[in-house]
Order: structure tokens, then C-alpha cells, then sequence
């Protein structure tokens, strides 16, 4: 096989310059490749100088291209995603809320009022949600804690939500609010 720009993991190459090796990722431009003569190396699909060895039994449709669809590298990217809570879904303020103030004011008159942007108060308090969310994930991910520290540790996170549910009245949609242990 003469095309080298579709090649799946495990295919044995022969590069000019390092040898023989073994593709051990694909991306869209390039391969990383694990060579004979020692070290991995990241080449340009486009290169001239790769010649294939084998193609492992079974790979792609025997041309050499892989059975990996679009749809397939759309579904594993989510999933990616998803794991590593880079999806965020667009969280809005109540729409009585845009343009407003939160004033904080000190009981003593001597001492000055701060005022915040109820957008920038929402903000942070989103970001807070997000975190905890993502603190949520890794205790539910560590294969070091045992299930009973797992759920101690779940309900500490439960009881912080619904300390938070206060500024539920913040948010436009009720699908956005804290839940706390006594809220479905």
C-alpha cells in the first residue's frame, strides 16, 4: 500500500531516517510513532519518506483507512469533555436581575457601602458551582477512597449545595438551581 496519510494504530513502518517503528497514535496531521532504534516521534502524515511494513489484521476496510467515523470521533470527544467538565452549558441571570446592583452595607454608618454588579456576583457564584461540580467528579473518579468515604464526602458536597440554594433567585431557568439533600 502506497497511501501512508490513513494508516491505523498498530501499523508497522519504515521511516528513512529512524527505521522501523510501530504507529501508536493518529491524530489528523500526524503520527506518533515508537521506533526500534528507541523513542517516540511525532511525523507529518504527509511525509514521503514512511513505507509501510503491515497493517494489523482487521484494521480499517483493508485500504488502510480506519473504521473510526466522524460520528464516532464526535461521540469519544464529548465523552472527553464531559470528563474533564470543559462542556459547560450557558447558565443565564433572571432576567429582572440584568443591569442591577448588590449593595452591601455596613452597620456602621461611618464606614462605606460597597456596591457589586448582580452580574458579576452571578458569575462567581456559577463558577463556585462548576468547581464543586468538578470536586464532585474527582470523588467519584479516585480509586483511592472507599465507597464509604465516597459518600461522606457526597453528602458534605449535598449540605454545600443547599446552603447555596439561597441564590437560586438568581438564576432564569429552575433546571440551574442548587439542590440540597431535601430538594429533588
Amino acid at each position: 500500500m502506497s497511501d501512508t496519510k490513513n494508516l491505523p494504530v498498530g501499523s508497522r513502518i519504515d521511516h528513512d531516517r529512524y527505521g522501523e517503528g510501530v504507529i501508536s497514535e493518529t491524530t489528523f496531521t500526524s503520527y506518533n510513532i515508537i521506533f526500534v532504534s528507541g523513542g517516540e516521534r511525532s511525523i507529518n502524515k504527509a511525509v514521503e519518506d514512511l513505507s509501510v511494513v503491515s497493517i494489523p489484521e482487521g484494521a480499517g476496510d483493508g485500504g488502510g483507512e480506519s473504521d473510526f467515523t466522524f460520528a464516532d470521533m464526535e461521540y469519544a470527544l464529548e465523552k472527553v469533555l464531559e470528563k474533564h467538565n470543559a462542556i459547560q452549558s450557558m447558565v443565564e441571570l433572571g432576567d429582572k436581575w440584568n443591569g442591577g446592583t448588590m449593595t452591601l452595607k455596613p452597620e456602621d454608618d461611618s464606614l462605606s457601602s460597597k456596591e457589586i454588579p448582580i452580574e458579576s456576583f452571578f458569575h462567581k457564584i456559577v463558577m463556585l458551582r462548576d468547581r464543586i461540580r468538578v470536586m464532585e467528579q474527582k470523588i467519584n473518579s479516585n480509586d483511592k477512597l472507599t465507597d464509604e468515604d465516597k459518600v461522606e464526602l457526597q453528602q458534605y458536597i449535598t449540605r454545600c449545595y443547599g446552603s447555596l440554594t439561597t441564590f437560586n433567585v438568581l438564576f432564569k431557568h429552575k433546571g440551574d438551581h442548587f439542590k440540597g439533600a431535601g430538594k429533588g
